[in-house]
């Protein structure tokens, strides 16, 4: 079975996407996904545990933001009994549980430093120290980290290291955003509707081509994970009928308005085009901090057309 036809979707973005994927799947290589929430980040990383030699082992998740500071360390490597109050025994950590498989850590801009610093001894030596020993263990286990934030930013302020950083981008993904890949929003639409449809026992509905339009042109700040929700309410909502614009959320009304600039001139002695254009593009990225699909929607363009531009114009990005 092929575990990446999972990832629904056939844009060239996902298509590139899911083309290095399947070459980070056959390697033991260290894998950073990069995405705004709601992109799948999870999902992609659970293709390429089970397209991977590891497929037969533990595939374990932590949601880096979801704990309190003092319980992460706890979680994520063990504890000895009487190593804080209510330390009540030995707890065996997330990689001891994964020992031989992946172990997923999402949102990996929220470990605190103490932590990042004994993460970064387990890529360098395999070692872990679980918290209240002086004694290390050792397993095999490969780490796929996935990150909402811009980390470059992160570690000019302090709050990443740089080293931890250059040793989980050895491999970095980007997920496109839904926005970037509006042309596979209808096949995600019927994947979902087809899914609640079964899950409640209800008659699938069906979008017009106005509705589909009014999908395609929305900006989708919450991404898949908001579509998947928008479907599963139309799915309950309106069963079985064609949903048309006007049965769609307000904000799908909305659109984005745009400053219109009027009052520039050309000069007499003319300019230059190019160099215009990657001034404009140099700027977005410096607002953005390099995110390419937020300095895509600052320019009006697709996220496609921004990286054609920036590789016209040899720009580098984070």
């Amino acid at each position: 079975m092929d575990h990446f036809s999972s990832i629904i979707g056939r844009s060239p973005a996902l298509e590139s996407l899911i083309r290095s994927a399947r070459m980070v799947a056959a390697t033991d290589v260290t894998v950073l996904i990069k995405g705004e929430t709601g992109t799948g980040k999870e999902v992609l990383a659970s293709a390429i545990q089970k397209e991977s030699t590891r497929a037969d082992k533990p595939f374990v998740t932590l949601n880096c933001a979801a704990l309190p500071e003092g319980l992460v360390e706890s979680e994520i490597f063990g504890h000895k009994k009487g190593a804080f109050t209510g330390a009540v025994g030995d707890k065996q950590g997330l990689f001891q549980a994964a020992d031989g498989g992946t172990l997923f850590l999402d949102e990996i801009n929220s470990l605190p430093l103490s932590i990042q610093s004994k993460l970064l001894r387990f890529l360098e030596s395999g070692e872990c120290l679980p918290v209240g020993s002086t004694k290390p263990y050792r397993v095999n286990v490969r780490v796929i980290a996935a990150t909402n934030s811009d980390l470059n930013t992160l570690i000019d302020t302090g709050e990443f290291r740089r080293d931890l950083y250059f040793r989980l981008n050895v491999v970095p993904l980007e997920i496109p955003t839904l926005h970037d890949r509006s042309e596979d929003i209808e096949a995600l639409a019927r994947h979902f509707f087809e899914h609640f449809a079964q899950a409640h026992a209800l008659t699938a509905p069906t979008l017009s081509k106005q509705a589909l339009k009014t999908l395609r042109a929305y900006k989708w700040p919450g991404n898949i994970r908001e579509l998947r929700n928008l479907c599963e309410r139309l799915s309950i909502l309106l069963a079985g009928r064609t949903i048309e614009p006007e049965n769609l959320p307000h904000e799908f009304s909305q659109k984005t308005e745009y400053p219109l600039v009027t009052d520039f001139k050309l000069p007499e002695t003319g300019l230059q085009l190019d160099a215009l254009e990657a001034n404009m593009i140099h700027q977005a990225l410096a607002r953005t901090n390099g995110n390419r699909s937020k300095s895509a929607r600052l320019l009006g363009i697709s996220r496609d057309t921004l990286l054609y531009r920036i590789q016209k114009h040899g720009l580098a990005t984070h």
